[in-house]
């Protein structure tokens, strides 16, 4: 999995509670996060990548853009109408537009530092995708996993948090330890099920980002950020026209305004 996974977990899973829940739940923004308890184990599983040889080379095209930042050529490859950006609030692109230009507002390609061209980098390396919507011949990567959302629901409730508190691992057994030290004592190994995140001020002192997690069985424990994807990531979307791949879209709520 790539960063891209990482980045909306520490920073804000928004589009979780809507996209899961409804409205409803979404709106109950968590406060002070709810005390510890034990949970529900909600299994989920994970998408595999499309086995398409031409996916994955229009994958590889689309780092090389990335990091040459080759902004004519990206344009190349995503449609010239009808692109789409499909937020919240409803769909976000404007028909005056190019499709390189709705492109750039939904993901920042033009921020001062650059970040737009990594979070194309990010998505080219993802190698999961899977229809979204009644979208025909379009899917959207990356795929969201598998999971029993009534019994996530139920969890939700149960623990009183909301469900941008929760993630999955990216692996079975990941190590959830007692500090932020690699060495320090073991707590708990996570199986393939949601994991509830706190989001408070413990920022621990470690040579890469952790996160700190509540376990099934209550404990407080501390894993390596990039372990656990979030739900609800924001998603870009491809298109398979006369064999060529195209990106024809976005799903979420895009790329804060540059200042």
């Amino acid at each position: 999995m790539p960063s891209l996974a990482i980045r909306p977990i520490v920073a804000t899973l928004v589009l979780a509670g809507s996209l899961l829940c409804g409205a409803a739940i979404a709106q109950q923004q968590p406060q002070e996060p709810a005390p510890p308890k034990p949970y529900k184990q909600v299994a989920v599983s994970l998408s595999v990548p499309i086995n398409d040889p031409s996916f994955e080379a229009f994958r590889k095209q689309l780092a090389d853009i990335a990091e040459r930042k080759d902004r004519k050529a990206l344009a190349s490859l995503i449609v010239s109408e009808g692109f789409f950006w499909e937020q919240s609030s409803g769909d976000g692109a404007d028909e005056k537009k190019s499709g390189i230009d709705n492109f750039a507002a939904a993901v920042g390609l033009d921020a001062p530092d650059e970040s737009g061209w990594d979070f194309l980098a990010d998505y080219a390396a993802e190698p999961t995708a899977s229809p979204v919507g009644d979208r025909q011949h379009t899917v959207c990567a990356p795929a969201h996993p598998t999971f029993n959302e009534d019994e996530f629901i139920e969890v939700v409730k149960a623990t009183e948090t909301n469900p941008i508190e929760w993630g999955y691992p990216i692996r079975d057994g990941i190590e959830a330890r007692e500090t932020a030290k690699p060495d320090s004592k073991l707590v708990e190994k996570l199986g393939m099920h949601l994991v509830r995140v706190v989001f408070d001020d413990v920022a621990p002192e470690s040579a890469e980002p952790l996160l700190r997690i509540v376990t099934p069985s209550g404990k407080l424990a501390f894993i390596p950020a990039e372990t656990l994807s979030p739900l609800g990531i924001d998603q870009l979307c491809y298109i398979k026209q006369n064999g060529d791949w195209k990106i024809v879209g976005y799903v979420g709520e895009g790329a804060p305004p540059s200042p």
